[in-house]
């Protein structure tokens, strides 16, 4: 199990839906997909390794939630701006968290 935060730690988080505009394969990578994702007031880039689990075709046009104000960093070449929630299992099967309803893109999570 991680360390235990408070819950001011955890409002400290921006987890937001984003709904995933364009998915494109990182050239010259074996894993990383780069993802345009729409929160409503603003779009932003994540570079995520998931080409192992999804092709951009089953990502484009869902909604998916994500963490805004992580560090932005860099990775092949490329800006990261904020980074897809997922979950993995035992197996190693991975599958991005999503909405039960359809809510409004940039709803707040907390």
């Amino acid at each position: 199990m991680a360390e235990e935060i408070t819950f001011d730690y955890f409002g400290k988080l921006d987890l937001r839906i984003g709904k995933i505009l364009e998915v494109e394969v990182v050239p010259e990578s074996k894993k990383l997909i780069k993802i345009q994702v729409d929160f409503g007031s603003e779009r932003r880039q994540c570079i995520a390794g998931l080409l192992k689990f999804y092709q951009p075709e089953e990502l484009a046009g869902k909604k998916c939630v994500f963490l805004l104000n992580l560090q932005r960093r860099m990775l092949a070449g490329l800006e990261s701006q904020c980074m897809i929630l997922a979950a993995e299992d035992e197996a190693g099967n991975v599958s991005v968290l999503q909405p039960e309803k359809d809510i409004a893109d940039g709803s707040k999570i907390g």
